[in-house]
């Protein structure tokens, strides 16, 4: 499989970004699914790399990025190595950094052989917050051709309770325990601050009504993080959408990080062939 590693700047602070993008060089100009992970998240997690490596092998040009704020560096693309960076992350700089990589993509700069990428279609998938994400891209974005969402958060709105934002507001900054890393991770009230400057732009609910491109959501029975309600709710909002539950499934779908394996949990084989089977039918 090739493989290419790209750089990327947002236009939030010039902060550089990184993804890379895997297919199989053959020629033939491939479908393009870029990839957003979710909160605490990155590129690089848990078996990431080995769903890369079965999308691209199915025909596909499977690229995924780190959003410019995630937490990670250039140089520690594995560490939350910048936590200033992380308290100043928000919704809108994650949706501007998938629209830069968009226009990479279309741009006279980008490294990708226009041989092996077909840009008439382009699909973004997205895990859990970065499942969100995707939903609010597509109905942004018309060069984005269809959606799939693995556990995805289904209202940004209600992420953070009233209780929680009045603290929060009083205090400034507030942390968020990471038990993988055991880091207290930062969270500015800027946040909140964006979410009500540009809430036309983010609310999940109504991108999910207005959405004009085919969209298909997977989603564990027993998530934890995000309950299988939050699925159950889109398909209310639009009948086009198409839901698959997996029995017995967490929000990670067998995943963790590190991931040691060289196969991928049975439950994410499952969410995998879905999502490459989905993607050929568009």
């Amino acid at each position: 499989m090739e493989k290419i590693d790209l750089l990327l700047t947002s236009k939030h602070r010039g902060r550089p970004f990184a993804a890379d993008a895997g297919f199989i060089k053959n020629g033939q100009a491939k479908p393009v699914i870029i990839f957003n992970h979710g909160f605490k998240g990155f590129k690089d997690w848990g078996p990431f790399n080995l769903v890369g490596e079965k999308i691209a092998k199915a025909g596909f040009v499977f690229i995924k990025m780190n959003f410019s704020h995630n937490g990670t560096t250039l140089q520690k693309p594995y560490d939350f190595a910048d936590l200033e960076a992380f308290a100043q992350n928000n919704f809108s700089i994650e949706l501007d950094d998938t629209g830069a990589l968009i226009d990479y993509l279309f741009s006279k700069e980008t490294i990708l052989p226009a041989e092996e990428t077909d840009l008439s279609k382009i699909f973004i998938l997205g895990h859990s917050r970065g499942g969100a994400h995707v939903i609010l891209k597509a109905n942004e974005d018309p060069r984005i051709k269809g959606i799939t969402t693995w556990a995805a958060v289904n209202n940004l709105e209600t992420w953070y309770s009233k209780e929680d934002i009045e603290h929060w507001r009083k205090v400034g900054r507030i942390f968020v325990h990471n038990a993988r890393t055991n880091q207290e991770m930062p969270l500015d009230f800027q946040l909140v601050e964006d979410y009500k400057a540009h809430k036309d732009r983010l609310l999940v609910p109504e991108a999910v009504k207005n959405l004009k491109v085919p969209m298909l959501s997977i989603h564990g029975s027993d998530d934890p993080t995000v309950p299988v309600e939050a699925v159950k709710q889109m398909r209310s909002w639009n009948r086009s959408v198409k839901v698959k539950i997996i029995e017995g499934a967490g929000h990670t779908f067998g995943g963790g990080h590190p991931f040691k394996g060289d196969k991928l949990p049975e439950d994410l084989e499952k969410v995998v062939e879905l999502t490459i089977n989905f993607f050929k039918g568009i």
